[in-house]
C-alpha cells in the first residue's frame, strides 16, 4: 500500500521555504568570495535588495567616462575615512580576512583573525597568515581601485560618507600578499597588473565594477590596459553587485 501524505497548510510552508532560499541568496551573495567573479545571478528583488546581473566586462568598460587625473596633491588617506570601519562589532580588514583566507582561526570574539592560509590571487602563491607585529603584513588588505586612484578620477567630488563606504566596500577589498600589495601602490591598470596572468581578466573586471558602480572615471592608457587584457577573455562578466543591501 502506498501512504499519501496530504499537507494541511500549504501557504505556511511556501513561505518558510520561501525564507529558507531568501537567507541563503542574501547570505551567499552579500559575502562573495574573491574569485566568484564568474557567478551571474538573475535580477530577483528580495525585501527592497535587487540583485543585478552581470554585464561583460568589455560591454561594461565601454560604458566608462574617460577623462584625465585630477591633482593628487590634496590626496590624504583620512578623506576616506581614518581606518577600517566596524560594521557589527567587526573591523573591514578582519571581515576581508575571514572571507578571503582558508582554515581560519578566530580568537574567542569571533571577530579577530588569528591565522590562516591565502591562496594570493595576484601572485599564485600560497601565503601564511599568523597575526603578530612581524607578521601581520604578510597578508594585506588591497583597495582594488586605489584610494588615490580613486580620488583623482571622481572620489574627490563625492562627500565624506560616501568616500568612507567606497574604502570599506567588499566589492573594493582582497586580501592579498603583502610585499605585491605594497608594490602596486596606488597603481591603476595602466602602469600595475597582477604578476599571476591568470587572475588579470577578473581584476580589471572587479575594478570596472568598482569605477561603475561610484561613477568614477579612466584615462585613455587605463581604458587601452583593460581593453588589451579583456581580448583574451571576452567572455569575462562583472562581479555580482547588489544594490539596497548596504
Amino acid at each position: 500500500m502506498v501512504t499519501q501524505v496530504r499537507f494541511a497548510n500549504k501557504p505556511r510552508i511556501r513561505r518558510f521555504v520561501f525564507l529558507l532560499t531568501t537567507l541563503a541568496a542574501v547570505s551567499v551573495l552579500t559575502w562573495y568570495r574573491s574569485d566568484d567573479v564568474a557567478y551571474q545571478e538573475p535580477i530577483t528583488s528580495v525585501q527592497g535588495a535587487q540583485y543585478v546581473p552581470s554585464e561583460l566586462a568589455t560591454t561594461a568598460l565601454d560604458n566608462l567616462e574617460v577623462k584625465g587625473r585630477s591633482p593628487a596633491n590634496d590626496y590624504e588617506r583620512k578623506l576616506f575615512g581614518n581606518g577600517w570601519a566596524s560594521v557589527s562589532g567587526c573591523d573591514m580588514r578582519n571581515r576581508i580576512l575571514a572571507r578571503d583566507l582558508n582554515d581560519v582561526v578566530l580568537r574567542d570574539d569571533g571577530c579577530v583573525v588569528l591565522s590562516g592560509s591565502l591562496n594570493d590571487p595576484y601572485t599564485g602563491k600560497v601565503v601564511i597568515f599568523t597575526r603578530g607585529e612581524s607578521t601581520s603584513d604578510d597578508v594585506q588588505i588591497d583597495h582594488v581601485v586605489a584610494l588615490s586612484d580613486a580620488w583623482q578620477k571622481g572620489a574627490a567630488q563625492m562627500d565624506q560618507s560616501q568616500r568612507e563606504k567606497f574604502a570599506n566596500d567588499p566589492l573594493n577589498l582582497l586580501a592579498v600578499d603583502g610585499p605585491t600589495n605594497v608594490k602596486k601602490s596606488d597603481s591603476d591598470a595602466a602602469s600595475w597588473l597582477p604578476p599571476n596572468k591568470s587572475f588579470r581578466c577578473r581584476y580589471v573586471a572587479r575594478q570596472i565594477a568598482v569605477k561603475i558602480k561610484y561613477q568614477l572615471w579612466v584615462t585613455d592608457a587605463e581604458r587601452d590596459s583593460m581593453s588589451r587584457v579583456l581580448e583574451k577573455c571576452p567572455s569575462q562578466v562583472l562581479p555580482v553587485t547588489i544594490v539596497g543591501l548596504e
